[in-house]
């Protein structure tokens, strides 16, 4: 009858709306047929300033933002250091620099008695029938760790000249006033001549190659590294007249203690007035970065490879530019906490997906090791993302650690960052109200039992 032809088909309906439904909310699972190959790029002292994080809004970044748009993007992503040397030590041993006792530039990692207990990633994927490769700065100095790869290729290229007044640095400021470091300007070399770009077409150069069995090739990207010597191309992108400046609070450090100053470079900066110009030079030096990392992106999506290679993008750490008074990294504040992070896994990362737990580069090493289908390695002290890569919005309880110094440490959850320094003194910042970090909590009798709970939570994850 016509009422029992209609009760089938709302039956079978609804079946197949269940069975659609529960197959879509499984997490999906990896296949063990076809290993997946690895292509991680780092890009060295890139902050949030990227189309895809939407930290300023003349940025300009359209090929990170198109794997952002295929893959998952951290939202909450910080660094286990800030600062090169211990972020990429930490990353590539699966060691807290509070293990690893690399907490600054001038640290020997390979000189570490517990990097030398441990096999950094490239080899124990290499130890795992991986064949691995790099070329560009993956460690700290580019030209350390060759014996952990496969296959190492060195940097070469210019970034070009630059023109200056007697007396001066490009960027117009006079010598001495401020770090010779801390210099910007546009070059004369041809993007194709630069190391970056031979970095990449490197790389990309790998991805046409046979390979008898699965790859790890990492690429590092130097720019926006200081010096901000691009081709002036890239600063032609960026008017000066119409490019926005940072939020900046002149009192922004009276709330908090130990020293804290507005930094020669930000006076300087300032005294000078060439805060859009610092701005126009980092976003150049972005875009030169991006340009770079499209050339790969584009190489592998030409490949054979695109449809079992996981592509990994992050920033060693983040920079500030005139926030809380100063430039550079070195502190344990947002903006040089905070790092870019995309994953994109075929078959497992759904496209155009965000993540708002907070994670750790820390965090890479056995997330890979995982997506490879390898023993895990139990000297690892981050723990695999492969959970959030299947369900991002999934419950998360494990607020992220970034170390700047022995006895410097800062807790970020979703909400919350609280900070504690050698001497005990304590910040505490709530992000629902207060994004920039201008209010210090940490003295205020409110939040007592909550900033009491962090610095337990810390000891905990310090013992």
């Amino acid at each position: 009858s016509l009422r029992v032809f209609v009760s089938s088909f709302l039956f079978l309906t609804g079946w197949l709306t269940f069975s659609c439904n529960r197959s879509l909310s499984q997490p999906q699972k990896l296949r063990p047929e076809q290993p997946y190959n690895i292509l991680m790029i780092a890009v060295d002292d890139l902050n949030d300033w990227t189309g895809f994080l939407g930290g300023h809004p003349d940025t300009q970044t359209p090929h990170m933002d198109r794997l952002a748009k295929s893959g998952i993007v951290f939202e909450r992503a910080y660094c286990a250091a800030s600062v090169c040397n211990p972020s990429r030590a930490a990353l590539m041993s699966g060691l807290h620099p509070s293990t690893s006792g690399i907490y600054h530039n001038k640290d020997d990692m390979f000189a570490a008695p517990s990097i030398q207990e441990v096999r950094l990633l490239p080899e124990y994927l290499s130890k795992h029938g991986y064949f691995t490769m790099s070329r560009g700065k993956i460690y700290h100095r580019p030209n350390i760790g060759q014996h952990t790869w496969n296959l190492w290729s060195p940097v070469s290229g210019s970034y070009g000249g630059v023109k200056k007044e007697e007396g001066k640095m490009a960027n117009g400021i006079p010598r001495g006033e401020m770090a010779e470091n801390m210099d910007w300007g546009p070059t004369d070399a041809r993007f194709e001549d630069t190391p970056d770009f031979g970095n990449a077409q490197w790389a990309a150069q790998q991805l046409d190659k046979d390979y008898d069995r699965p790859f790890f090739l990492a690429c590092g990207i130097f720019r926006p590294h200081l010096k901000w010597h691009v081709p002036e191309t890239f600063f032609q992108k960026f008017d000066l007249e119409k490019l926005e400046l940072p939020q900046i609070n002149e009192n922004d450090l009276e709330d908090v203690t130990g020293g804290h100053q507005p930094t020669r470079e930000y006076k300087t900066i300032k005294k000078y007035g060439r805060q859009k110009e610092a701005i126009q030079a980092y976003l150049a030096s972005i875009n030169y970065a991006d340009a770079c990392i499209g050339l790969l992106l584009d190489a592998l999506n030409n490949s054979k490879y695109r449809d079992n290679t996981v592509v990994i993008l992050w920033g060693d750490h983040g920079w500030h530019l005139g926030e809380k008074l100063r430039y550079k990294k070195f502190t344990l504040w947002e903006e040089s906490s905070r790092v870019p992070m995309i994953i994109k896994a075929p078959g497992l990362t759904a496209p155009n997906s965000r993540c708002h737990r907070p994670v750790n580069l820390l965090d890479l090493y056995p997330t890979i090791v995982e997506l490879c289908q390898l023993p895990s390695n139990n000297d690892n002290q981050g723990r695999s993302l492969l959970p959030l890569l299947r369900r991002p919005n999934r419950k998360w309880d494990h607020p992220s650690l970034t170390q700047m110094g022995e006895g410097r440490n800062t807790l970020r959850t979703e909400r919350w960052r609280y900070i504690r320094y050698e001497d005990g003194r304590e910040e505490l910042y709530d992000h629902q109200r207060d994004s920039l970090e201008w209010t210090n909590l940490a003295n205020d009798p409110e939040f007592d039992s909550l900033r009491r709970k962090f610095s337990n939570q810390l000891d905990e994850m310090m013992r």
